[in-house]
């Protein structure tokens, strides 16, 4: 009993590590992100692809109201997995810093230095007492000289660049998918079906049009574009997914 009290102590203050030298509170904001449905995005040649599931609860919500996909910049998108109002936060947080950066230097970001001042935001609530972990993970895409790149943030603050990577529910398997499938010589096109297959390995149901969304940042213009629920329909119809 005595044991049980000291967790919860731990447990409640996010300033203070446990014995063991765990953030209690980041790991269940990383729970929370484990909640949300899936996101995934894949690196190509040509650019990068963003893909979300956006299964809706009631036949009666509009699916253009699910926001897991964001324009960032016009070089920079973005897709989310956990809680939607956190993720808002630091896509708000995200486009101020790329206007700032335009207003200063008259040039885009730079993908990874939007990354890393987005993970600095999200560490200092980490650290800051009577404030909470935003609950989400990020999959920032964008284009850099030319360059395609992506990367994941996580609650505690931390970034990684990824080739090709899931975060939300069934990240394991749809993860696992993408480690076995991906190929560098990928064109966009390419991306988007592996992107499409991998979602179908970790979720119940048959795939639709409505029910995903995408986003391609074009490395050549270096500029986000989503598509619509007829070109992710035809894309999914092309792959005849059961």
């Amino acid at each position: 009993m005595q044991g049980q009290n000291q967790q919860q102590a731990y447990d409640r203050g996010i300033t203070i590590f446990s014995p063991d030298g765990r953030l209690y509170q980041v790991e269940y904001a990383r729970e929370a992100v484990k909640r949300g449905t899936a996101s995934i995005g894949v690196r190509t040649n040509d650019g990068v692809v963003l893909l979300v599931d956006k299964r809706t609860r009631s036949p009666l919500l509009e699916g253009s109201s699910v926001e897991k996909l964001h324009k960032v910049d016009d070089h920079v998108g973005a897709a989310s997995a956990g809680h939607v109002a956190d993720a808002r936060q630091l896509i708000d947080f995200a486009r101020q810093q790329s206007q700032v950066e335009r207003v200063r230097y008259d040039e885009p970001i730079g993908v990874r230095t939007l990354t890393k001042e987005v993970t600095d935001h999200i560490q200092q609530y980490t650290q800051v007492g009577g404030a909470r972990p935003f609950g989400v993970a990020l999959l920032i895409a964008g284009v850099s000289d030319g360059e395609p790149r992506l990367f994941e943030t996580d609650p505690s603050g931390t970034s990684n660049e990824w080739k090709a990577v899931a975060i939300g529910s069934d990240r394991s398997a749809i993860q696992e998918y993408l480690e076995d499938e991906y190929d560098a010589d990928l064109t966009v096109d390419d991306g988007i079906d592996l992107a499409l297959r991998a979602l179908n390995e970790g979720r119940e149901g048959a795939l639709e049009g409505e029910g995903v969304g995408i986003a391609v940042v074009d490395a050549e213009t270096a500029t986000y574009r989503e598509l619509d629920a007829e070109e992710a329909e035809a894309h999914i119809e092309e792959l005849d997914i059961e």
